[in-house]
């Protein structure tokens, strides 16, 4: 997979040594992964709207007083290439990409299209992490046997992360089904925070930071904020995260555990208008800045 130049990757970086593969600590995958959107599709324009939409991403971060690239360079890959390749096929190859950056010693941000992805992006980390959980922030559970015949469904992702023995910690949820009503129920290594109880509940924060182990994965599903600040979703669902609440957790999910990646997906742009890129835009270089100050 090559690298973008500067000028056309994330935040359009003035200075190619800070936009280098041999000497960036952190990596920018672009994963335009579509095949089981069941509502609005589009998702696999995501990652390059976020790309795109990045450039006009001051490089000043006014909360955290720094230049947050400069503490170890930003580099953006190609699009990965799915031609010929869905399901198992495609977590394959995902996971492949992600081992290599790891193994190279890099960061990974990964910019999806569909859920479906991070069971890619876990299978990576978990090889080099076996004892992490992963944190995800969304509208959905995800945890679905299978969908509309699926097991790789965007609605059955964090059930093929459950499989894998992985802890779950989730954030968000306002809609699911039966189904995975019950197994969150019934499992031990599921904690789930609704949205309509994080309302009322004053230590929430405290009480989902205190169910994650030292080293987390982060996964970001855009339909986890409310539709009013991220519209350009595939099933957008009322009461969700705003920004400032969001933003407070996660930097304390970073300072006070080790975030080992972290992947942001399912934007759907919508024509005419830039609010929900640019927003995730801004969330990817905020969450690289979090992580830089740690490390």
């Amino acid at each position: 997979m090559n690298q973008l130049p500067a000028a056309d990757g994330f935040l359009a970086l003035p200075d190619e040594n800070l936009a280098d593969y041999k000497t960036a600590k952190y990596v920018i995958q672009q994963v335009p992964y579509e095949h089981t959107s069941s509502y609005l599709e589009g998702s696999a324009k995501g990652p390059a709207a976020i790309v795109s939409a990045s450039h006009f991403v001051e490089f000043y971060d006014e909360e955290l007083d720094m230049e947050s690239y400069r503490s170890g360079g930003i580099v953006t890959m190609e699009e990965m290439d799915f031609t010929s390749k869905v399901d198992e096929e495609a977590m394959v190859l995902i996971d492949e990409e992600t081992s290599k950056h790891i193994n190279a010693g890099k960061y990974v941000v990964s910019l999806g299209a569909e859920h479906t992805v991070t069971n890619g992006f876990v299978r990576a980390h978990k090889r080099k992490y076996p004892e992490m959980a992963v944190l995800q922030i969304d509208a959905h559970s995800d945890l679905r046997e299978s969908y509309h015949d699926n097991i790789y469904s965007h609605a059955s992702v964090m059930k093929r992360v459950h499989d894998m023995k992985v802890p779950l910690v989730q954030i968000g949820i306002r809609a699911q089904c039966k189904e995975e009503s019950e197994l969150m129920k019934s499992s031990d290594i599921i904690n789930t925070f609704y949205a309509h109880k994080i309302r009322k509940d004053t230590k929430w924060m405290d009480k989902a930071i205190a169910c994650l182990p030292k080293h987390v994965y982060l996964s970001i599903d855009a339909d986890g904020f409310d539709p009013s600040i991220m519209p350009a979703v595939g099933t957008a669902e009322p009461n969700g995260l705003f920004w400032s609440e969001t933003l407070e957790f996660l930097r304390r999910v970073f300072a006070e555990r080790e975030v080992i990646g972290f992947d942001v997906l399912e934007c759907a742009p919508i024509e005419g208008s830039i609010l929900s890129e640019f927003t995730l835009a801004k969330l990817v270089y905020r969450l690289i800045g979090y992580h830089s100050i740690k490390h």
